[in-house]
Parts: C-alpha cells; sequence; structure tokens
C-alpha cells in the first residue's frame, strides 16, 4: 500500500524522524484554517500517488493563509496524470540550504534491504543514478543485523554527505530503519531530506510503502487505505479473500496460482493483438476452487461491464480438475441469469479427462472448452471481439 505524503509525514513524526509542522485540507477554507495555526509561509501540496506534482502546477508556496486559501482552491480538483486532486498538504515553509536524498528498501533480487543515499537530493532519483551514479551510495543491508551506528556511518561516507551533517543523516538513517521495521514498510524514502540554513537535518518529502502481506499485523493500516481511489471490484474481491487486480481489457481471467495467471495474462494479451483486446483483470483463485470461491470468481468478473468473455485456465494439482469442473457448473447455477457471457475454459493436471467429462455433460451453453492454453486464449480473444 502506498501512502500519501501527509500519512508518510506522521508516521515519520510518530517514528522522531524530524519533520516541519504540516496539515492536510480537503477544501480551501480547511486549508486556510491549517496556515493559520502553522503560521508564515506555507507550502500547498496536491496529495495524488503520483510523481511531477510540482511540474503540473501541484505544489505552491503561498505568503499567508489567505494565499493558502487561493493557491488551495487552484489545486483542489486539478487532474495531474489521470489522478483528482482531492486533498492538499500544508506544510510550513523550510530556509532550505541543502537537499539530499535517503531511502530503505527491499531488494528482492539479492534478498535482504538496500540503502540508497544521496547529496543530490530533490531530484529523480533515476536521474542521479543515470548521470551522476558517483553522488549515489547504496548499501546492503543484512536484515538480521540491520543498521547500526557504524553502518549509518558507513552509508553517510559512502554517500558523500558534508561533515557539518553527517551526524544528523547518520542519526535519521537509523530512525529510519526502526520505523521502516516497526510499520513493514516495503520502501521509505526521503527526498528531499533538507539542511535548513539554520543547521538542522529533515525530512520534508517522504514516500512510503507498506507491506499489505504484513496487515494482519497493523490494524491501524486499515486507516491509511484510499477507499475513494480503490477501484469497488478490487475492494470487494478484497472483501471475498480473493485476489484480484483490475486492468484495462475485455478478457477477463480466472487462474489458480500467481505464476499461472501471469502466463495467462501474457497469452491472452498476445493473442488479443488480433482483434484489439486486452486483459481485463488479474484473479488467482488459489488452490481451492470451490463451487463458492469460483461462483465469486466468476461474480466479480462478470460485474466489469468492460468484460465481454471470460478465460477460466486451472490446472489440476491438490484440487483436481474434476472438482473444479464441479465448482464451475454449480458456480454457473448459483449465478443463473447473472452470468450472461461466454467462459472458455481450459482444464489440464490431475484428473482432467474426468474435469472435462463434467463440463461435456453439463453441456451449459456459455461454457467452451479448449485442450491447450494458447487455443483458449485466441478463442476467448475472438469471443469478446464478437461482442
Amino acid at each position: 500500500m502506498d501512502l500519501f505524503e501527509y500519512q508518510a509525514r506522521d508516521l515519520f513524526e510518530s517514528h522522531q524522524i524530524p519533520v516541519l509542522p504540516g496539515a492536510v485540507a480537503t477544501s480551501a477554507t480547511e486549508a486556510k484554517s491549517a496556515a493559520e495555526k502553522i503560521g508564515g509561509k506555507v507550502v500547498v501540496k496536491a496529495q495524488v500517488k503520483v510523481g511531477g506534482r510540482g511540474k503540473a502546477g501541484g505544489v505552491k508556496v503561498a505568503n499567508d493563509a489567505q494565499d493558502a486559501f487561493e493557491k488551495s482552491a487552484a489545486i483542489l480538483g486539478m487532474d495531474i496524470k489521470g489522478h483528482k486532486v482531492n486533498k492538499v498538504m500544508i506544510a510550513q515553509a523550510a530556509p532550505i540550504a541543502s537537499e539530499f536524498y535517503l531511502s530503505i528498501l527491499l531488494d528482492r533480487a539479492n534478498r535482504n534491504f538496500l540503502v540508497m543515499a544521496s547529496v543530490a537530493g530533490g531530484m529523480d532519483i533515476e536521474e542521479v543514478a543515470h548521470k551522476t551514479p558517483e553522488k549515489l551510495a547504496k548499501v546492503s543491508i543484512d536484515p538480521n543485523v540491520g543498521i547500526t551506528p557504524e553502518i549509518s556511518a558507513q552509508v553517510v561516507k559512502a554517500g558523500g554527505f558534508p561533515d557539518d551533517v553527517s551526524d544528523q543523516v547518520a542519526k535519521v538513517l537509523r530512525q529510519l530503519w526502526q520505523a521502516f521495521v516497526a510499520e513493514d514498510a516495503t520502501l521509505m524514502e526521503i527526498n528531499p531530506l533538507v539542511k535548513t540554513s539554520d543547521g538542522r537535518v529533515i525530512a520534508l518529502d517522504g514516500k512510503v510503502t507498506l507491506d499489505d502481506n504484513a496487515s494482519f499485523r497493523h490494524p491501524n493500516h486499515a486507516q491509511l487505505i484510499d477507499n475513494d481511489a480503490t477501484d469497488p471490484l478490487e475492494k470487494l474481491a478484497k472483501e471475498k479473500d480473493l485476489n484480484y487486480v483490475k486492468l484495462q481489457g475485455e478478457v477477463g481471467i480466472i487462474g489458480n496460482g500467481a505464476g499461472l495467471v501471469m502466463s495467462t495474462l501474457d497469452v491472452v494479451a498476445y493473442a488479443g493483438e488480433k482483434f484489439s483486446v486486452k486483459p481485463a483483470n488479474f484473479l488467482d483463485i488459489g488452490g481451492g476452487a470451490s463451487a463458492e470461491v469460483m461462483a465469486n470468481g466468476l461474480s466479480i468478473i462478470l460485474s466489469d461491464p468492460s468484460v465481454r468473455s471470460v478465460f477460466v485456465n486451472v490446472f489440476g494439482g491438490i484440487t483436481a480438475c474434476d472438482a473444479v469442473a464441479n465448482g464451475i457448473v454449480q458456480a454457473l447455477n448459483i449465478l443463473a441469469d447473472k452470468a450472461t457471457k461466454p467462459i472458455v475454459v481450459r482444464l489440464d493436471g490431475n484428473n482432467v479427462l474426468e474435469g472435462r467429462k463434467i463440463l461435456q455433460t453439463a453441456n451449459h451453453p456459455l461454457i467452451k472448452q479448449v485442450e491447450t492454453m494458447d487455443e483458449a486464449a485466441a478463442k476467448a480473444a475472438e469471443l469478446a471481439a464478437q461482442r
């Protein structure tokens, strides 16, 4: 789960990472009130989960509360790269002397964590890595060791931070690690981490991604969810414990196992090029394809008005193909008139012949069996193009 900037700021503050006063507002009036409480110059920042806010006009300095009212009124409702601005953050303006970069992220390839630090803050880290790689320090972190005072000093030295801020930056890094571990994050980024004119080091902007797989340990994380931006079908799927992601296409996908579903997306995308159709979703029903699970999955996919056909791709393992086939038939009986779109089924694996026979005997008008994955993908794409 990606957090808004104001949520990242609040999380940093709760872990003693130095930040400036700030508040979130959903109207220009609320923004004015927040600016009055903070006092002096403030920065009005659009709260969207996408980069490029400044270039789009979503970040403006306001001289006083009235100016904050006017700037907020202009920013609220903006469209920034397809994201509508419903909230703004009002933050105290900082007298910036220098800008730095600091982050901790999950390094999946090496099965550990990675710290990145640079004295070239305030810009895209990808640009720094490409144009001035010598300014970007990368230090691997053993999760069994963490970031000790010795390691934080090593990072600061590798990043080339000035002596007058090295101790403060090292301390912020250790606090960031403590927050990273405590919140089960996969990314915590401060950009920029600034040195103010009076010598303080402060996190001026933050980006945080939390691991949804650890949400059971953090019931308080539920309040961080952006329900307004959550697709209603994804929300419904989550309530039914289904692993579903909405995509912009016409062929609904159901599979058992994330790897199989990803492969299915690829073959449908390839087959769909001929008919100008694409996969409509990712839906992994897991190992147990019971009638209820299959009905829930089909119900969600068929509720998507953009879906024109459905491709059920199942490899029988622990749950055999005959059980899956029974689940599909029972699911269609449960859905009854709600099921109106053609469903291409490809079964393979354990008890595949029995599974195919069950579907043949059911002789449901919506079901079309195809033996191979490529042929099934092509058939699903063709059917979608015909509707």
